[in-house]
């Protein structure tokens, strides 16, 4: 075709073959859904160029960025994804190739986390790119942020500080000089695509008795489910884990690790457990919720124990 798509054409070309079937293919107002027999939980991330992402960034990651974080945050809630809305603001210089490799990661990422498109809006801006999904799920138990208790055992999964350092990279190459190839990409993969732990639905539902996911930095986001359940919190550094590129990393500059306990974009689950509870692989126990109202504390800071009061990314 000559020219860009119109906003019907765009609808029906490259979004309609991913709706699901409650989405009447995008023809109708609204989605219908069948009933649920379990409650839903609902969540929404607003992701605007040049603040979460790169505007030069691949169009498919971006796509796949603004989806997975939304699937984080249903994944800290013990929830099973079952769909999404999808509205996105674009700037003038959009083109039919970008957001045709836009859809094709949504598309694809949509297939394999079983999360079909059940809506949205499309829309014209002056500004950046913006991009909004809300995304719903299955959650027989909600896990909130706030039932962790005094000698609750506390626990993260994967690897923390990856994606902030991955950032780092990705503003100036030079602040890696020393890391090969390999660990180079695993940093910049790791903020370019996260991985929403869905993995972990299961064993939350089980065994958690608070969670969230960690998106706005280790440090921080444990002051605001502390904070949430009305307890504190002791933390021990050395339990936190690190992958192997983000230790090779810290090794060269140890002003990095605050950066990797404060930075966003990890997209792992935070969360209490009770006395009982013996972690998996791939999970690590790095301390344990205390009585009390105070910040955590989190011994073995580069300057000895911090008080932990806002350690994370805020937009304002």
């Amino acid at each position: 075709m000559t020219g860009r798509y119109s906003e019907d054409e765009l609808i029906a070309t490259l979004f309609a073959p991913l709706a699901g079937a409650a989405a009447l293919g995008l023809k109708d107002d609204a989605a219908l859904l069948p009933p649920q027999v379990e409650p839903l939980a609902v969540t929404t991330d607003m992701l605007v160029a040049g603040v979460h992402f790169f505007p030069d960034d691949p169009p498919s990651l971006i796509a796949k960025k603004a989806l997975r974080v939304n699937l984080s945050d249903l994944a800290a809630k013990a929830a099973t994804p079952c769909g999404f809305l999808l509205s996105i603001a674009l700037p003038p210089e959009w083109t039919n190739e970008w957001l045709a490799a836009f859809a094709q990661g949504l598309g694809e990422d949509a297939r394999d986390f079983r999360a079909p498109l059940l809506g949205g809006d499309t829309s014209a801006t002056p500004g950046p790119l913006t991009i909004a999904i809300t995304a719903m799920g299955a959650a027989p138990r909600f896990v909130s942020r706030a039932g962790a208790q005094p000698g609750d055992g506390l626990y993260v999964s994967g690897a923390i500080g990856d994606a902030a350092l991955g950032l780092l990279l990705r503003r100036d190459p030079s602040t890696a000089a020393h890391l090969s190839v390999d660990q180079r990409d695993a940093l910049l993969t790791r903020y370019l695509l996260p991985q929403p732990r869905l993995d972990l639905v299961d064993l939350l539902r089980g065994e958690a008795k608070s969670a969230m996911d960690v998106s706005d930095g280790l440090a921080g986001d444990l002051v605001k489910l502390t904070r949430t359940s009305g307890v504190s919190a002791r933390v021990e550094i050395a339990r936190v884990p690190f992958s192997a590129a983000g230790r090779a990393m810290i090794s060269g500059d140890q002003t990095l690790l605050e950066t990797a306990l404060t930075g966003g974009d990890d997209y792992e689950i935070l969360f209490t457990a009770g006395p009982g509870f013996s972690p998996p692989a791939g999970v690590a126990r790095i301390g344990e919720i205390v009585a009390g109202d105070d910040p955590p504390i989190l011994d073995g800071w580069p300057a000895g124990s911090h008080r932990a009061a806002r350690l994370s990314f805020a937009h304002f």
